[in-house]
């Protein structure tokens, strides 16, 4: 039998060209920009080298971590020349941890580099002329540190002790975070004080090998102008062992929390949360206040993670708007109204839909709540309900969209494009996602207006931004 050859790791490069980079090969490179992602991004020979760490104008030398058909991934080997916007990272677990990006570099380049990462989608996905782009500077934040009233932290056990945190980009291995610097210092004292009462109780951890309902995820969430402070425990099952000696030591030992609920998620899944949520003590939501509004907030409910720099946004939204008083709005992707409820004082009428029966349900209670009896709120996707108001006579004059970082549903797109709405706000937190359907609109019959990219989550690569298209036909 034939001896049967090594595969190699050569591949071609992103021209079809000759093989030009191994695993494992050393080569110089010159960063140009940022990457969607946060890494840098370099050019060997023609072929796009993503390096994590790595920041625009830095000559370095980089290990070739993986080779694909277009593009490589490499590792920082020597930084020969630093970018002059460099800094050391304020967090001890920065690079470990992984849940930010850009620590290392200044918050006046981030903002810059965000900029230019909301350009480069645009570039990539549409016709646009680059001189003809209408980017707006990004609207950062005066303090870019303790602005998340929400934290996520996976849970498990390792040597005897409760930990909970992020998973270490690109493993499994489960990063124990005690005081994240862009976390509320709430939700960082309610984490760990829940940790350590998991711990003292011996209460079950997922995964258990006895196949018990255990812990998943420790969610906390503060308000920041009110004494609201909420703990979602979710767990693989709903039967979890010593539940009511749980909820007992955290009264006990956290008075400042007003409401503790359990979620029940026991799908293999990526999802945080499941379908089913049970009320443990206290009230089943969380009161908040962005400006003048108040909102019910359970825990399923979406609700912008920067409190502060919501009402930025918020005000963005409006002013890109630019309502009379006289327009009828369709508030999608809604959530619990907050977008929506903000323009209500400014429009005729405000009609929203969310897929997430809480999320309505909560909408609702906060225009009631605020006296909007303008406004109307339904659960179902928002390619139901266009159509139905359509078939009803009800056309809205203005779109607003605050789509997950999929984008709009195609569905959902065509159906505006047969509306024929005056204007279209669209709120994205994915520049990729945003300049693709963008490039749907304008081919529908809508020029773009006007691009704002805003800082919502500072020290990581995620950029916020209201864009603006209005309709030629």
């Amino acid at each position: 039998m034939a001896k049967m050859k090594k595969p190699s790791y050569k591949k071609q490069n992103h021209t079809g060209g000759n093989v030009v980079l191994e695993v494992g090969q050393t080569i110089p490179l010159t960063i140009k920009r940022l990457g969607i992602n946060g890494e840098g991004v370099g050019f060997f020979k023609k072929t796009v080298v993503f390096v994590p760490g790595a920041l625009p104008g830095e000559e370095i030398t980089a290990v070739i971590t993986k080779v694909f058909p277009n593009r490589a991934e490499a590792n920082v080997k020597k930084l020969r020349k630093a970018s002059k916007d460099r800094i050391t990272p304020p967090c001890p677990i920065y690079e470990e941890c992984g849940g930010c990006q850009l620590q290392h570099l200044s918050y006046a380049a981030q903002l810059r580099e965000k900029q230019d990462i909301v350009r480069q989608a645009f570039e990539r996905y549409t016709k646009i002329s680059p001189d003809k782009l209408p980017l707006k500077e990004t609207i950062g934040m005066e303090n870019p540190w303790d602005y998340r009233n929400k934290s996520s932290f996976q849970a498990g056990r390792e040597n005897g002790e409760v930990i909970a945190g992020l998973y270490s980009g690109n493993s499994h291995k489960l990063v124990d975070i005690e005081a994240c610097l862009v976390q509320h210092p709430d939700t960082n004292k309610v984490t760990n004080e829940v940790k350590r009462i998991l711990k003292d109780l011996n209460i079950p951890m997922h995964p258990d090998k006895a196949k018990r309902a255990a812990v998943r995820t420790i969610v906390v969430r503060t308000a920041f102008r009110s004494n609201g402070l909420q703990l979602a425990l979710v767990t693989s099952g709903e039967h979890l062992l010593k539940k009511d000696l749980f909820v007992a030591e955290m009264k006990k030992r956290l008075p400042i929390v007003t409401s503790i609920v359990q979620n029940v998620n026991d799908q293999k899944t990526s999802l945080i949360f499941g379908d089913t949520t049970l009320p443990l003590s206290g009230s089943e939501t969380i009161k908040e206040k962005l400006g003048e509004l108040s909102f019910e907030l359970s825990a399923r409910a979406f609700f912008q993670l920067n409190p502060k720099q919501t009402v930025v946004l918020y005000d963005e939204v409006k002013k890109q708007a630019k309502l009379t008083g006289k327009e009828k709005i369709v508030d999608a992707y809604c959530g619990s109204g907050t977008i929506g409820l903000w323009l209500a004082p400014f429009a005729k009428e405000i009609r929203g839909m969310d897929v997430i029966e809480e999320s309505i349900k909560n909408a609702r209670e906060n225009a009631e709540n605020h006296g909007f009896t303008q406004a109307l709120f339904e659960t179902g996707k928002a390619e139901k309900w266009l159509p139905k108001w359509l078939n009803e006579g009800w056309k809205p004059d203005v779109v607003v969209v605050d789509p997950p970082r999929t984008g709009c549903d195609q569905q959902f797109l065509s159906t505006v494009l047969k509306i024929k709405p005056k204007r279209m706000v669209y709120v994205s937190c994915n520049p990729s996602t945003l300049a693709k359907d963008v490039h749907m609109l304008i081919n529908g019959g809508f020029a773009l207006e006007e691009i704002t990219p805003v800082d919502m989550f500072p020290q990581t690569s995620h950029i916020e931004t209201v864009c603006t298209l209005v309709w030629k036909g």
